[in-house]
């Protein structure tokens, strides 16, 4: 396996709360490139707890959607990861 040495892109000022913690932590698995954070919009339905779950594939990697109270905000992740192997890497981190 190679080394941990993902990346986190800061293009955006605002976050979800909690967010930021939890992609560091996507970051330093192994398999992952770059995490970016995208952009953040507000939804009707009320979360109470951080959610991330994989959306779409995109080239390279996945977009993931996170969900808390109200707001929602894309996340990209390139990676050589498979999928399931991510999911599970997202559950370990949000753990």
């Amino acid at each position: 396996m190679s080394e941990p040495s993902g990346r986190l892109v800061w293009n955006h000022s605002t976050h979800i709360s909690g967010l930021i913690p939890v992609l560091e932590r996507l970051t330093q698995q192994t398999g992952i490139k770059t995490v970016t954070p995208g952009a953040l919009s507000r939804s009707r339905g009320r979360i109470p707890q951080l959610q991330l779950r994989v959306s779409v594939p995109i080239r390279g990697g996945y977009k993931l959607v996170a969900r808390k109270g109200n707001s929602v905000q894309e996340v990209f992740v390139v990676t050589d990861l498979s999928q399931a192997e991510l999911e599970a890497a997202i559950l370990f981190c949000l753990g």
